[in-house]
């Protein structure tokens, strides 16, 4: 069988990409024929509609403010300093979310006769210092609920745009310095974008920002029909550069474009033979299994299993870390694929091993034992779980004569208070502000 595995592999394609700095020279990913399946996502379109429409997309910040006030708490207990990062980051944020907000607001008349803009704009983004950017159709369709009344909806391209996180921080995964890398980015996003804007408002046209902090909805779907990736099993967007540590940002515009097309980079087949993600995941959250979701064919992230070890440590990201993808780069992992039919650091404490502040060092093929109480945690709206603890306290023989019915609900609506007061802050870095 290893025979086999390391007989060579026949070159289905090569793909050129970009450097991933401005000025650097291009690349050429050699894609092995078997691993060639399907240009961007497999989907369903009737389906992605038909969710849209009957079960519109809704920010993680409200869907989930239950486990996000539940996590703010775990953070305080086990790692209070990243706790106090989130909240010194939310400080730094609020203001540029402002601007963001703001960066549609502008209608400037293009001066004479203008047809294309793609390249200039794809030149300026680059120069910026972003390292991935392509153009696609803007998705309305994944327009969070909450946020449709902000979105115009006269800007129907979308520049997607992809910035590169630390590297070295990455790769210390969960940490504080990671957590740093990953909100020292946002901050750059923010700047970086708005000058993005006012140079497509000053040739003439308007434009209007989808993160970071504060995005319209996801983005991937965008990012993969633009050719800058696949959805890898992990649930992130896989860059040629920069693998799952691509921080990703859409900005919407009127300025006249030529969509780039989704591209094949053998990552739907890969992941099958790779699965590492899935196998280090200290909570098990990641099934290992596609299914079809909403009109998509994915690897669903079951989030009770996720977020008690994201609020516990740092963040995790154990998922992004041990991706070869974002470990060596596209080119080299596919390379020595080709070369052997095998996946590059599979098996090897180099890729694969990692640590949990207070709980151990976990080598490959090693995983962390929690308690089953580790899992629970609350669901949904938090003000729901306060209108269901509302109604348990009120019917529940214990409490009548230690809190009569007034006490009961001035707890209640004490504690919806908070909730509303909450509702703008950092969920998870990364996640949805609401502001």
């Amino acid at each position: 069988m290893r025979l086999h595995n390391l007989a060579k592999r026949r070159i289905g394609k090569i793909i050129r990409r970009p450097g991933s700095g401005y000025g650097d020279s291009e690349i050429e990913i050699p894609i092995a024929e078997d691993l060639l399946k399907v240009e961007g996502i497999p989907q369903r379109d009737a389906e992605v509609s038909y969710y849209s429409r009957e079960f519109p997309l809704e920010s993680f910040a409200l869907e989930n403010s239950a486990s996000a006030e539940w996590a703010r708490t775990e953070r305080s207990e086990h790692t209070p300093a990243t706790e106090e990062l989130y909240s010194e980051y939310q400080k730094k944020m609020a203001p540029w979310i402002e601007k963001i907000k703001r960066s549609g607001d502008k209608n400037p008349n293009p001066s004479g006769n203008i047809d294309d803009l793609t390249e200039e704009i794809r030149d300026k983004a680059r120069r910026l210092g972003y390292g991935e950017i392509g153009f696609s159709r803007f998705d309305r369709r994944y327009v969070y609920q909450s946020r449709k009344k902000f979105v115009r909806t006269d800007l129907t391209n979308a520049i997607c745009l992809a910035y590169e996180q630390g590297y070295v921080e990455t790769q210390d995964m969960p940490s504080y310095m990671s957590e740093i890398a990953q909100g020292d980015a946002y901050m750059s996003q923010a700047d970086l974008s708005l000058k993005l804007v006012e140079f497509i408002n000053d040739m003439g046209f308007s434009a209007q920002i989808s993160g970071p902090a504060w995005h319209f909805g996801p983005m991937i779907p965008m990012f993969v029909e633009a050719g800058l990736g696949q959805l890898g099993v992990n649930g992130q967007l896989l860059s040629p550069h920069f693998g799952s540590r691509a921080r990703l940002q859409v900005i919407i515009t009127n300025a006249p474009l030529k969509y780039d097309s989704p591209v094949d980079y053998g990552i739907y087949k890969f992941c099958e033979l790779c699965q590492v993600c899935f196998m280090r995941c200290p909570g098990k959250a990641i099934q290992s299994q596609r299914v079809w979701f909403r009109g998509v064919e994915k690897n669903k992230l079951i989030a009770k299993r996720c977020r008690p070890v994201m609020a516990r440590y740092s963040g995790c990201g154990i998922c992004m870390k041990v991706c070869p993808i974002q470990k060596y780069g596209m080119k080299p992992v596919m390379e020595h694929y080709v070369e052997t039919g095998e996946v590059l650091g599979k098996g090897t404490d180099d890729l694969e091993s990692y640590e949990l502040e207070n709980k151990g060092y976990y080598r490959s093929g090693k995983l962390p034992v929690f308690d089953r109480d580790f899992f629970d945690m609350p669901e949904g709206r938090l003000e729901h779980n306060l209108l269901e603890k509302l109604r348990n306290d009120l019917i529940n023989p214990i409490n009548q004569g230690r809190q009569n019915e007034h006490e009961l609900l001035f707890d209640f609506k004490d504690q919806l208070d908070i909730s509303s007061e909450n509702k703008g802050k950092v969920v998870d870095m990364g996640m949805d502000m609401e502001f």
